[in-house]
């Protein structure tokens, strides 16, 4: 299957940039997000601190992949299995009832419980790191290309910012409402 570059690209950007943010929030607030990590209760206490230290980098390193072409379909599919792994750890968790913690997917200034509605929106990102993956139709892409390209990303991202907002508010949301 081959598509338009526009589609690659913008997903891969788009991918890219939430990647390199979660990597930031991480890497401003290591404690926290160690912590986040301990509350998953899915590693061996030894071995929270090494992995909180690495999940940012690789994050980092497979959100540079991204935006290399050549690397870009090996990255997306890491992008894909990493935001599937988060989804899976979400998903155990859920399954034994812990809807408490914080998911850690709001940074380090909101948390967010664990709901069903997480795994959703990863099978959404993990559909949309998969499409980076795929083989674009190869041709010559112009200004307007690039244009249209990075504005498919902003608006991904800004679609993705406003649910994660309204997720992570819900409960507030519905506290205030009385529900």
């Amino acid at each position: 299957m081959h598509l338009d570059p526009i589609f690659i690209i913008a997903s891969a950007l788009a991918i890219a940039v939430l990647l390199a943010s979660a990597a930031t929030h991480k890497v401003r607030a290591p404690a926290r997000f160690a912590r986040q990590l301990a509350d998953y209760q899915l590693l061996p206490d030894v071995a929270v601190r090494p992995v909180a230290r690495v999940i940012p980098v690789v994050e980092l390193a497979i959100a540079f992949a991204l935006l290399v072409p050549v690397s870009r379909a090996w990255a997306a599919l890491g992008a894909a299995s990493l935001i599937a792994l988060y989804a899976a750890a979400i998903g155990i968790n859920l399954w034994r009832g812990r809807r408490d913690i914080d998911c850690g997917c709001a940074g380090p200034d909101q948390a967010q419980p664990l709901r069903p509605v997480l795994l959703l929106r990863n099978s959404a990102l993990v559909a949309l790191a998969l499409l980076a993956s795929v083989s674009p139709v190869v041709r010559d892409l112009g200004f307007f290309d690039g244009f249209v390209t990075v504005a498919a990303s902003a608006v991904a991202l800004l679609i993705y910012a406003a649910a994660d907002g309204l997720l992570a508010n819900s409960p507030l949301l519905l506290k205030l409402i009385g529900r």
